[in-house]
């Protein structure tokens, strides 16, 4: 009997265990470890925050995606490898062998002392919905009508975004109380990357919502203290036990931590070892890839096929080859949204509609996993 485990809930374990559920592999027991039942699907956080879903509308349900598949679901996160040994420590002190591990981990963020802001991390995932929820509550029940500072500190997709969320849903909570709204980047431009019409109509929902544009401009503590509330949004970074050599072991890693792998998704130090997502840096190209959503989704499939060709399933190792230009969908909280690919970029509520039929889509596939008796093709609704 062989073990596979997947380290962590992310998207492309999702569609590796909705795969498991269609045609598991005789002779291979499969472990999921993973902190939170239910994974947030990141692509709809922000309309979460914004209040357009419930919680429970952008879940992925693991457990259930467990049991669909025979697998077996431990509530737990990593906190030491040993790749040599093929072992994992688990925040429980539980300690489990592999055979084959994945892992698909995310990121995480280390927000600053506020200074006498609240501050409010937008990773990991996991721990942003008891944050957040805590937040509405304080803000609904302050008997006080001062004024509330909210500042972001990112100029990235996930600054901009939660920033015009969470100014939408605060004062649609409290519209007797006023709330400001500022974003601070250390860069010179906001939304790098994304075309120069999505940058404009990004800067002209920032402006409609009132907020406060700081360009080259890094955190400080003076920030913290005028503000209420800060968004901590920068990009993202690797978690503890990959930063730290005597808790990853020999496991090759980039100089900010994330688990270096090649085009078939394996370590680079250890081929039984897979990374995906946030959590790995592909090393093939001469540029790190995005830390985005649409990344790991993409992934998600090479990884499945990948795990089961490691496994001796007579599929053949596939490549990951990662696109030049994908789809960004940036939700702006006001019914509407900014499209951007490649140099193309437009905004409104057409974009909306088409970003939140592409999301609801991408859960109702994992929503109630049916096994069958034998895998499908997958294709991502995500360009």
């Amino acid at each position: 009997m062989k073990r596979l485990v997947l380290a962590g809930a992310g998207h492309a374990h999702a569609q590796v265990l909705l795969d498991w559920s269609r045609a598991p592999l005789p002779g291979v027991e499969l472990i999921v470890v993973s902190p939170q039942a239910l994974a947030p699907y990141s692509g709809m956080v922000p309309g979460w925050l914004g209040g357009a879903y419930r919680l429970d509308e952008i879940v992925l349900d693991f457990p259930a995606l467990c049991a669909a598949g025979g697998a077996r679901w431990v509530p737990a996160e990593v906190d030491a490898l040993d790749p040599d040994r093929k072992r994992i420590t688990l925040s429980t002190g539980e300690s489990l062998g592999y055979d084959l591990l994945s892992i698909n981990v995310g990121s995480t963020l280390r927000p600053p002392p506020g200074e006498g802001a609240r501050m409010l991390a937008m990773r990991p995932l996991s721990a942003l919905p008891a944050a957040y929820d805590a937040v509405l509550s304080d803000w609904s029940r302050e008997p006080l009508d001062r004024p509330w500072t909210v500042t972001a500190v990112g100029g990235g997709a996930a600054g901009v975004e939660s920033l015009l969320a969470v100014l939408a849903r605060l004062r649609h909570l409290r519209p007797d109380r006023p709330v400001n709204g500022a974003l601070v980047t250390s860069g010179t431009q906001l939304l790098p990357g994304l075309s120069a019409p999505a940058r404009r109509a990004a800067e002209r929902a920032l402006a409609q919502a009132g907020v406060t544009l700081q360009l080259g401009s890094r955190w400080c503590a003076s920030i913290g203290r005028s503000s209420d509330l800060v968004l901590w949004a920068i990009g993202a970074e690797a978690h503890d036990w990959q930063r730290d050599p005597a808790r990853r072991g020999a496991l090759a890693v980039s100089a900010q931590g994330f688990v270096q792998v090649d085009a078939q998704l394996r370590s680079v130090s250890h081929p039984e070892v897979f990374a995906v997502g946030d959590c790995a840096h592909w090393v093939p190209g001469a540029h790190a890839l995005p830390k985005a959503g649409v990344i790991a989704v993409r992934m998600g499939p090479v990884l499945s096929n990948n795990l089961r060709a490691a496994l001796g399933d007579t599929a053949a190792a596939k490549l990951y080859r990662p696109q030049r230009q994908f789809l960004v969908l940036l939700a702006t909280a006001d019914g509407r949204a900014i499209a951007s690919r490649g140099p193309f970029g437009a905004g409104g509520a057409w974009a909306w509609r088409w970003k939140d039929h592409i999301d609801r889509r991408f859960i109702a596939r994992y929503a109630t996993p049916t096994p069958v008796s034998s895998a499908t093709a997958y294709e991502s609704d995500i360009a």
